[in-house]
């Protein structure tokens, strides 16, 4: 059994029918495939037709401000892919006539794109024949020829690499990497693979060796970091309020929240800050008035424990990353998905 030809046949009979796929359009590829690089398809099908909507090619995209790519990639999370498309998109208006690299090297050299982004590209826009490995292509080629080197090693990824470039139809490239990343998202998943309905369960070495649930292989556990936020819904008279716009290299750069104090003590002794000190010395008469209870916020690396806190003051003295807004006008602001979450504990 050809390991290409039998995924390519199944494919061409079981494929998921998706928007991106009816056309060899680069940009509307690339937006597909960087919003998919942590989103499911079923979750990122409707950002991907918004984002089409506001942007509808490079020349859109280069010209919008930050603020506008960020509201509107607003939910997703890794924000830095947006702003590394956008970054990619006025390089190509500026430096490249605004005419989208047609190699995979040079696909390579956008900003926020990698080793798979490139080939996706490459493959499905023009069909250059370059193989891609995601997770789903790692976990496929694992199982099948039984490969127990860790994955996220610098030799198991070119183990993987040389293997996949191996297998790929050179004739039918955009067929085979549809094919094998659609086969392990939908038969050869992480946990329950379909195993009977595989087309290539003849020729699996994990199934034949009962090492389906081992494989593939990780060697680096992520050590998961616990933060305590708490954020301060601020009633100021006129019916105004503060956001604040997060700066620095820390998760969710360049998106707004409320005013926050981050301490690993408890509510309870919230007040008795140094952070809520200052907060009393900006905000006159600041006085809380309701405290909700806590969410839990799983990021990559990070799990975060937030706090929503209503209060109020009669003064207001800002700094620099702060501004004044109506409180009706807020979710105007590009936010994190954990700060769309709090706000609505206070409608």
């Amino acid at each position: 059994m050809d390991f290409s030809a039998a995924i390519i046949n199944w494919y061409l009979q079981n494929k998921r029918d998706l928007p991106w796929r009816e056309c060899n359009d680069p940009y509307r590829i690339w937006v597909s495939e960087i919003i998919l690089q942590q989103t499911r398809v079923d979750q990122g099908l409707p950002y991907y037709f918004r984002f089409l909507k506001q942007f509808p090619d490079l020349s859109a995209l280069a010209s919008a401000s930050e603020e506008e790519v960020l509201k509107c990639w607003q939910g997703l999370g890794y924000y830095s892919r947006a702003r590394n498309m956008q970054a990619a998109a006025q390089y190509i208006v500026t430096n490249l006539n605004g005419i989208f690299p047609d190699t995979f090297d040079k696909i390579k050299e956008m900003k926020g794109v990698g080793d798979y982004t490139a080939a996706a590209i490459a493959s499905f826009a023009f069909g250059i024949a370059q193989a891609v490995v995601d997770g789903n292509v790692f976990r496929v080629l694992s199982r099948c020829f039984a490969i127990d080197t860790p994955i996220d090693t610098t030799s198991g990824k070119k183990e993987f690499f040389a293997l996949a470039q191996h297998l790929l139809d050179k004739k039918r490239p955009a067929l085979h990497n549809q094919a094998i990343m659609d086969l392990g998202a939908t038969i050869c998943t992480p946990q329950a693979p379909q195993c009977p309905s595989c087309p290539i369960c003849d020729l699996c070495l994990a199934l034949e060796k009962k090492q389906i649930d081992s494989l593939p292989v990780k060697q680096k556990k992520t050590k998961i970091r616990d933060r305590h936020f708490f954020y301060l819904l601020i009633s100021l008279p006129n019916d105004c309020t503060i956001v604040r716009q997060r700066t620095g290299k820390d998760i969710w750069q360049g998106l707004y929240e409320l005013p926050l104090i981050e301490q690993d003590d408890t509510v309870e002794h919230l007040t008795e800050s140094v952070q809520y000190k200052e907060l009393e010395n900006r905000f006159l008469g600041l006085s809380i008035n309701k405290i909700h209870h806590s969410v839990k916020h799983q990021l990559s690396h990070q799990t975060i424990y937030a706090t929503l806190i209503e209060a109020s003051a009669n003064k207001a003295q800002l700094k620099k990353d702060e501004e004044l807004t109506d409180m009706d006008l807020l979710k105007k602001y590009p936010m994190s998905k954990l700060m769309e979450i709090l706000l609505k504990k206070a409608d």
